[in-house]
């Protein structure tokens, strides 16, 4: 049945029918505006959008797997402000000559992401047109401040939690019409988000916090920007596992382009006071110091530095 069969109304209650509630939901999907609860009395909110041809293909991804990036992409975000995420909320927007399997399936698809933190789909909106998705993700801060990207000090240390390269590498072999290794594919599909460590940075004492989405040269650049700093990263902190380096040599990559300017891992980077002790799952990676920009060795980088939407 394609979309222009079931109708809009049809389309609402097959995509409802696969999301379940969490437990900030006060009330779900069905009336004009849904109800979260928000303890802090603070709600950290954050927009993403996912364009077919932009930022996903139908014939790399199936639609479950469309549905765990655009949850992902957004919860990151209200993870690195330290914030545990409660909510997603999606407009829809869909060519009417597309099967109706394929929102219900995205559905399915965003609700399992949010489940892994205990939050849920709980409203949106659809339309017809060219496949496009928009998550809207609310996060409560548990009475801590947030994490910015404004607050990091000379001296302060650099650490990262989660993995950087794999969904680039991923990218990479599927532009080459490949579909192994398997691992570097399954993190392009469903990059595996370390949403626990936004909390426990803030707890830790971080003082600046970003999500690594379009490449973690770039992204230390909005912290370097924003905290008045320069950032250096150390390029001997990343180890290139063994079939990163086999498949970098069979594309003609430098595998370190991918781990220093690849996006789509949503890792989350730190600074921390040089005292503090790193939460579990943030190794050092760098070091803050005066100055301005990102550099690599204390040298700057010249290989690129991430994704630009507009280039």
């Amino acid at each position: 049945m394609s979309i222009a069969e079931a109708g809009e109304f049809g389309l609402i209650a097959r995509i409802v029918a696969r999301l379940d509630d969490g437990p900030a939901t006060l009330l779900g999907p069905g009336d004009d505006a849904a109800l979260v609860a928000a303890p802090d009395g603070r709600v950290a909110a954050s927009t993403d959008v996912l364009v077919e041809g932009r930022h996903f293909r139908r014939d790399w991804c199936t639609a479950a797997d469309v549905g765990h990036r655009a949850a992902g992409a957004n919860l990151a975000d209200i993870a690195a402000m330290g914030a545990t995420p409660t909510a997603l909320l999606v407009a829809l927007v869909v060519p009417t000559d597309l099967e109706i399997s394929w929102p219900e399936e995205l559905a399915g698809g965003l609700s399992a992401e949010a489940a892994k933190v205990g939050a849920s789909v709980v409203g949106g909106d659809v339309s017809a047109g060219p496949l496009t998705i928009a998550v809207t993700a609310l996060g409560d801060l548990g009475g801590r401040a947030p994490v910015t990207r404004t607050g990091a000090q000379p001296g302060d240390v650099l650490a990262l939690a989660g993995r950087t390269g794999y969904a680039a590498a991923g990218y990479a072999i599927l532009s080459r019409g490949f579909r192994t290794p398997k691992i570097f594919v399954e993190a392009y599909r469903r990059p595996e988000v370390p949403y626990a460590a936004g909390a426990a940075a803030a707890q830790a004492g971080a003082t600046a916090m970003i999500d690594v989405s379009d490449g973690l040269l770039q992204d230390l650049g909005h912290i370097a920007t924003g905290s008045v700093v320069g950032v250096d990263v150390r390029r001997e902190a990343f180890t290139v596992p063994d079939q990163m380096r086999d498949a970098a040599s069979a594309l003609g990559v430098d595998p370190y382009l991918w781990i220093l300017t690849g996006g789509d891992d949503h890792a989350l980077a730190a600074t921390f006071p040089p005292e503090a002790a790193l939460p579990p799952g943030f190794q050092k990676i760098g070091t803050v110091h005066e100055g301005t920009g990102v550099t690599v060795d204390r040298t700057p980088w010249t290989g690129g530095t991430g994704w630009d939407h507009f280039r």
